[in-house]
C-alpha cells in the first residue's frame, strides 16, 4: 500500500528534460497550488500559495516535456515526499517533492477562456468554493 497525492495548480517553470547514464527520461516542473478563502474576522480574501516540485519519468517525463509549458493549468496525480534541511544562512528550509504517476493538461496555449478543451476550469474557484477549509 502506498499513498496517493492529486494536486491541481498552475506550472511555475517550463519543464526541464534529463536522461539517467541508463538513459531513461527524467523530467521536471514546479507546480504551484493556490487555496483562496474569505478570512472570517476581517472578511478579507486571502490566498496561500503552496509549491510542489514535481519528476516525472520514462513516457511520461518525454510527454510532458513536450506539452507542458510555464503557467498551463495541470492536474499531477503520484506520491509525495517532504524533504527539510538548513540552508547556507541557518534558515530552516523545506520542499514537497511529487513523483508524477499521471499529468493531465487542464489548459492550453490558444485558450482565451477559463474553460479549456479537455474540460477542465483555469479561473478563479466559485464563490460557494472559496470558504472549503482543504
Amino acid at each position: 500500500m502506498y499513498q496517493y497525492t492529486v494536486i491541481v495548480g498552475n506550472v511555475g517553470r517550463d519543464p526541464e528534460m534529463r536522461y539517467t547514464p541508463g538513459g531513461t527520461a527524467v523530467c521536471d516542473f514546479s507546480v504551484a497550488v493556490n487555496r483562496r478563502w474569505t478570512d472570517k474576522q476581517t472578511n478579507e480574501m486571502r490566498e496561500k500559495t503552496t509549491w510542489f516540485r514535481v519528476t516525472c519519468w520514462n513516457r511520461l517525463a518525454e510527454t510532458v516535456n513536450q506539452y507542458v509549458y510555464k503557467g498551463m493549468r495541470v492536474l499531477v496525480a503520484g506520491e509525495v515526499d517532504a524533504s527539510a534541511w538548513v540552508d547556507n544562512e541557518g534558515n530552516p528550509r523545506a520542499t514537497l517533492e511529487l513523483t508524477a504517476r499521471d499529468v493531465k493538461f487542464l489548459s492550453r496555449r490558444d485558450e482565451d477562456t477559463g474553460y479549456s478543451a479537455e474540460g477542465g476550469y483555469s479561473g478563479p474557484p466559485p464563490e460557494d468554493l472559496q470558504d472549503i477549509p482543504f
